[in-house]
C-alpha cells in the first residue's frame, strides 16, 4: 500500500514537471512569434503617382474559345493568342480597332509584348483633351491575371512610367493605379474560377471602376469593394463585353457628368449597337453599389 502510494505521488510529480515544461515552451513560443511579427520583413511600397495629366487603364482579356468557360465564337474571333482579329480587341467593335478610328482619339503608341502575359499594349491620346488611355491585351488563356491586375490597379498598385511622344511632344506618366479610371472588358472569369486574396485598398484615391463583363455587378461586388475603388459602370446580366461601350461611358466621364447620366449613356451606346430595346439596355446597365 505504501509502495502503491510512493508511486502515485513519483507519477504526479512527473506529469507536475511535464505540464510546466509545455506551458514554458508555448510561453516561448508565442515570445518569438510576436516578436517575429511585429518587425516588418520589407519596406513598405511607395503609394501610386499622381499624374500630371489624366490617365485611363483598360485590361482586355482576349476571347479565348479553349481557355475560357464562353459560347464559342468563330475560330479567329475567339483565338485567345491572337490579338489581330480576337472579338474583343481586333474586330470592327473591339478595344483596338474601335478607338483607332474613332474620330475622337489618336493612337500614339504600339508596343508589342510588354509583358509576359499581355501581347500589346496601346496609348491613346484624346485629340481635343490634355487626357491619355493605356489598353493591354492580355493572352486569354492569362484571364485571371487581367482581372487581378484590374483589381490591384483599382487598390492602388504602382505602376511603371509610360512614354509617348505626339503633336504636343512627349509625355511621361504612371498607368496602374496612378489612372483615375481602371476598366476591364472580356469574359467573366469570376464565373469559372475564384480569385484568392483579392487585394484590399493601399489609399484613398477612390478610383472609378469600368467592368464590361456578363453579371459584373454579382460577381465584382465584393472583391472591387476590397480595392477602395467605386463602379461607375457595370452590368447585371449576359452581355457584349464591346468598345462602344466603353467609349460612350468614357465621354460621360471626361465631360463630369451625373454617374447616372454615365450610366444612361452606357446603355444609350450599346442599344444602338446591339438594338436590344432601351428598356432592356437600361436594365443591363447599373452604376454604384
Amino acid at each position: 500500500m505504501v509502495r502503491q502510494l510512493v508511486l502515485s505521488k513519483q507519477r504526479s510529480l512527473l506529469l507536475f514537471a511535464l505540464l510546466a515544461s509545455l506551458v514554458s515552451a508555448c510561453s516561448q513560443a508565442s515570445s518569438v512569434t510576436k516578436s517575429a511579427t511585429s518587425t516588418p520583413l520589407t519596406t513598405p511600397e511607395k503609394p501610386a503617382a499622381v499624374n500630371r495629366v489624366p490617365v485611363i487603364h483598360v485590361f482586355v482579356a482576349l476571347c479565348d474559345n479553349v481557355n475560357q468557360g464562353i459560347v464559342p465564337v468563330s475560330a479567329a474571333l475567339g483565338n485567345g493568342d491572337n490579338p489581330a482579329t480576337n472579338l474583343y480587341w481586333g474586330a470592327a467593335f473591339g478595344v483596338k480597332t474601335f478607338f483607332s478610328k474613332s474620330k475622337d482619339w489618336q493612337l500614339v503608341s504600339h508596343v508589342g509584348s510588354p509583358g509576359p502575359t499581355v501581347l500589346q499594349r496601346l496609348v491613346f491620346k484624346h485629340r481635343q483633351r490634355e487626357l491619355f488611355m493605356v489598353a493591354d491585351a492580355y493572352q486569354g488563356k492569362e484571364i485571371s491575371q487581367a482581372m487581378r491586375d484590374l483589381l490591384e490597379a483599382a487598390a492602388g498598385r504602382p505602376g511603371k512610367a509610360v512614354k509617348v511622344k505626339s503633336a504636343a511632344g512627349e509625355t511621361e506618366f504612371n498607368a496602374d493605379g496612378s489612372a483615375e479610371v481602371v476598366a476591364y472588358v472580356g469574359h467573366n472569369g469570376l464565373m469559372d474560377f475564384e480569385l484568392h486574396s483579392p487585394p484590399q485598398a493601399r489609399d484613398e484615391r477612390g478610383r472609378r471602376a469600368i467592368i464590361l463583363a456578363c453579371a459584373s455587378k454579382q460577381y465584382f461586388s465584393k472583391p472591387l469593394r476590397r480595392t477602395g475603388a467605386s463602379p461607375l459602370v457595370w452590368t447585371t446580366n449576359l452581355m457584349a463585353p464591346e468598345a462602344y461601350v466603353l467609349s460612350a461611358a468614357l465621354d460621360g466621364w471626361m465631360n463630369k457628368e451625373s454617374d447616372e447620366a454615365v450610366r444612361a449613356r452606357a446603355a444609350t451606346a450599346y442599344h444602338k449597337y446591339q438594338n436590344c430595346g432601351l428598356k432592356a439596355a437600361n436594365n443591363l446597365f447599373a452604376t454604384g453599389w
